[in-house]
C-alpha cells in the first residue's frame, strides 16, 4: 500500500480484515449450530432471518449515532458487545446447557451489533485518506471481505465446528477482540457535527439523511440503482441452489463451487481494479457494470452447462467487486463528513430492502413458472431500468470526476 494512505488507514484495514475473517467463520458456524440443536425448518430458517433483519430494523438508527457520536468508540463498543456475546455463548456450550432459543438470541444480538459496527466503519475511510485515494482504499477493504469473509472464513468455520461446536465461536471471539484492539489505535479528526445537534430528535436526523440523498443527483441515482438491482438480483439468487440442481445438474459440492468461483472472480476484479480505474471514469465503470449484470441474468436463464455457468459466475464476481467498490467510493466522495453515517444507512436500507423484496418475488415466480423464471424477471427488470435511466446514470459520476491518478 502506498505510504500516503497513512498509518491510521493501516490500523483500520487490519481491523477490517481480522473481523471479516471472524464473520466468515460465523457464516458457516451459526446455521450449523442451530441445525445441531433442532430439525425444525422454521427455527433453522429463523437463523438466516436474524442475519437479514437487523440492517433493516436498526440501520437508520445506526447511521444517526455514527453522525452524532465518536465513531471510533462506536466501533469499539459494538465489536466489544459482539465479543461478550460470543464469550457467553461459548460458556453455555462448554457447560452443555445451550438451547436453540439461546443460540437464536445470541445470533440476533451479534447481527444487531454488527449493523452498528459496519455502518460506522464505512464512515472512517474518508476521514483517514484523501478523496483521490478512496477508490484504492476501498478496494483493499473489499479485497479483505471477499478473501476472508467469503472464501477463507466459511470453510474454516465448518471445519472448526466439526472439531467441536464451541471452537468456531471461540475463534470468532478472539478475532473480534483483536479487531477492537486494532481500531482502538485510530486517531480520527472531528467529523463536522455541531455539538448542539446531539439534542435533535432521531427522526429529524433520519429525515435529514433522506432529504440530502434525494436532493443530490449522483447519490439519489446510486441509491435507486442499488434498490432496483438488488430486487432483480435477490429474485434470481433466491432459487440459486434449486437452479444449480435442476438446471445445471449439480449437487451440493457443485453448488458450493459456484459460490467459490464467484468469489474468485471477485479477487480477479480486485487485481484489475487499479488498472481499470486508471483508464475509465467511475461513472462509465458503473454503467458497464449494470450492463454486465443485466446480461448475466439472461445468460444464466439460457444455459444448462455448468462450465459456462461457472464462467458467468466468475465474470459476475469480478463485476460485483468492481461495482461495489466504485459505488462506495462515489458515495464517500460526495457526502459531507457529518452526513456519512445517515446517507450510508439509507444505502443499507436500499440494499437489504431490495434483497428482501427480490427474495419474495423470486420464490413466487419459481414456484409457479419454474427455476428460470426469476432469472428472466431479473433480466427484463434490469434491462428496462437501464434503458429508462441511462441518461440519469451519468449523474453517478461527479461533474469533475476523471479516471483516477496513475499512481493507484
Amino acid at each position: 500500500m502506498p505510504a500516503r494512505l497513512g498509518p491510521g488507514y493501516r490500523w483500520l484495514l487490519a481491523s477490517s480484515w481480522v473481523t471479516n475473517l471472524g464473520d466468515g467463520v460465523a457464516v458457516a458456524a451459526g446455521p450449523l449450530l442451530v441445525a445441531s440443536l433442532t430439525d425444525d425448518p422454521f427455527l433453522v430458517s429463523l437463523a438466516a432471518l436474524l442475519r437479514w433483519a437487523p440492517p433493516l430494523v436498526f440501520g437508520l438508527y445506526a447511521g444517526v449515532l455514527s453522525d452524532r457520536l465518536d465513531r471510533r468508540r462506536i466501533v469499539i463498543a459494538a465489536d466489544g458487545v459482539r465479543a461478550v456475546v460470543l464469550g457467553a455463548l461459548v460458556v453455555m456450550m462448554i457447560a452443555g446447557n445451550v438451547s436453540v432459543t439461546a443460540a437464536l438470541v445470541a445470533l440476533g444480538l451479534l447481527a444487531t451489533a454488527e449493523v452498528f459496527a459496519d455502518n460506522t466503519s464505512m464512515t472512517l475511510t474518508p476521514m483517514l485518506v484523501h478523496r483521490d485515494d478512496l477508490a484504492l482504499a476501498n478496494s483493499r477493504l473489499q479485497t479483505g471481505f471477499i478473501t476472508l469473509n467469503q472464501l477463507v472464513g466459511p470453510p474454516i468455520g465448518a471445519a472448526l465446528f466439526a472439531a467441536g461446536r464451541a471452537w468456531p465461536f471461540v475463534t470468532e471471539a478472539v478475532l473480534v477482540a483483536a479487531g477492537v484492539l486494532l481500531v482502538s489505535r485510530l486517531r480520527l479528526p472531528a467529523h463536522g457535527r455541531d455539538s448542539t445537534a446531539v439534542a435533535s430528535s432521531v427522526w429529524r436526523d433520519i429525515a435529514e439523511g433522506f432529504r440530502w440523498t434525494v436532493h443530490h443527483a449522483a447519490v439519489r441515482t446510486l441509491s435507486l440503482t442499488i434498490l432496483i438491482f438488488n430486487i432483480t438480483f435477490g429474485a434470481a439468487w433466491s432459487v440459486l441452489v434449486l437452479y444449480a440442481q435442476q438446471r445445471l445438474g449439480l449437487g451440493a459440492v457443485g453448488f458450493g463451487l459456484l459460490v467459490t468461483v464467484s468469489a474468485i472472480g471477485g479477487l480477479i476484479g480486485s487485481a484489475l481494479y487499479g488498472w481499470i480505474t486508471r483508464r475509465v471514469s467511475l461513472g462509465n465503470v458503473m454503467r458497464a457494470g449494470l450492463i454486465i449484470e443485466t446480461l448475466t441474468h439472461m445468460a444464466l436463464a439460457l444455459t444448462t452447462s455448468p462450465w459456462l455457468a461457472s464462467l458467468i459466475f466468475a465474470v459476475f464476481g469480478a463485476h460485483a467487486f468492481i461495482w461495489g467498490t466504485t459505488s462506495i467510493t462515489v458515495r464517500q466522495r460526495a457526502v459531507p463528513s457529518h452526513l456519512q453515517g445517515r446517507v450510508s444507512s439509507v444505502n443499507t436500507i436500499s440494499v437489504y430492502g431490495g434483497l428482501v423484496a427480490g427474495l419474495a418475488i423470486g420464490g413466487l415466480l419459481a414456484s409457479r413458472y419454474g427455476v428460470t423464471a426469476p432469472f428472466w424477471f431479473a433480466f427484463i427488470g434490469s434491462a428496462v431500468f437501464v434503458c429508462l435511466l441511462w441518461r440519469e446514470l451519468s449523474r453517478i459520476a461527479h461533474t469533475d470526476e476523471q479516471p483516477l491518478p496513475t499512481s493507484v
